[in-house]
């Protein structure tokens, strides 16, 4: 075969492999296309929209309580609990109400989060009432004094029970009842049970006591009470503030109404 020949022959081989080499190529490139279009995306979402749930759940109760006083309306000096006692898990909401005077903050647990006077708490089976505060501004320091069911209980009398701590129980009796009364400071204490269930009164009375050795009870000006009750029906903490009485009530358990009066002064 001559020269002339073998060139235009060696040139076409040549550009059938270049064209054969472009398409794998170009095959290859379609095929890793696809498979990274099929693999999943493991890069995180983006993080400027932040879902609901995630954004509630870090709400905390300092913050519901921020949230309660911003919603007051009232020129009131009121003073909120720092924290509440809760169930694990769930939520601290409230409702709010002012009317001329008279302050009210009803506390709600509950599981979901639920805004600060969300029209749900109204009638809600989802939260559930954990205590109520009520704060009333009278008009003199003397009429707020009255509210005030100050006993000293070591002058009224009484069967003498040792409650610990070098604090002197006095147990009075009737109607079926049975209160267990003590002082400490500007407090007059009492625990409630019933006479034929005499020891679960002086129970409660010494776990107040004990309690009382590690947390403080808010300073009244002038006195302040506490009744605590063994079936969970009438525990009321009332104290005075000048002109301002604090009432809590609504709370079931004996020693939350002790944990959110004490929550007061820390």
């Amino acid at each position: 075969m001559t020269k002339r020949l073998l060139l235009p022959l060696l040139l076409i081989s040549a550009s059938l492999v270049g064209a054969c080499t472009t398409d794998n190529d170009d095959n290859t490139k379609i095929q890793n296309n696809q498979q990274e279009e099929n693999q999943p995306n493991d890069k995180p979402n983006d993080t400027s929209e932040t879902k609901p749930q995630e954004t509630v759940s870090t709400v905390t109760q300092a913050e519901a309580l921020k949230n309660v006083k911003e919603q007051l309306e009232t020129d009131l000096a009121v003073v909120l609990p720092k924290e509440l006692p809760l169930t694990e898990g769930t939520f601290l909401t409230a409702t709010t109400k002012v009317v001329d005077k008279v302050m009210e903050i009803v506390f709600f647990e509950s599981e979901k989060y639920m805004p600060i006077n969300d029209i749900k708490l109204k009638n809600s089976t989802d939260a559930t009432v954990i205590a109520k505060l009520l704060v009333t501004q009278y008009d003199s320091v003397a009429e707020a004094s009255e509210q005030i069911a100050f006993e000293d209980y070591s002058q009224n009398g009484g069967q003498q029970v040792d409650l610990g701590f070098d604090i002197t129980g006095y147990q009075d009796a009737g109607a079926g009842s049975l209160w267990t009364g003590w002082n400490e400071g500007r407090w007059s204490l009492a625990a409630h049970t019933r006479t034929d269930n005499p020891q679960a009164g002086v129970a409660l009375a010494k776990q107040a006591v004990q309690y009382l050795e590690t947390h403080t009870l808010p300073i009244p000006n002038q006195n302040g009470f506490v009744h605590l009750d063994v079936y969970k029906s009438g525990n009321l903490i009332v104290w005075q503030d000048e002109k301002l009485v604090y009432t809590l009530d609504s709370i079931k358990e004996p020693m939350n109404a002790l944990a959110i009066a004490t929550a007061f002064s820390r």
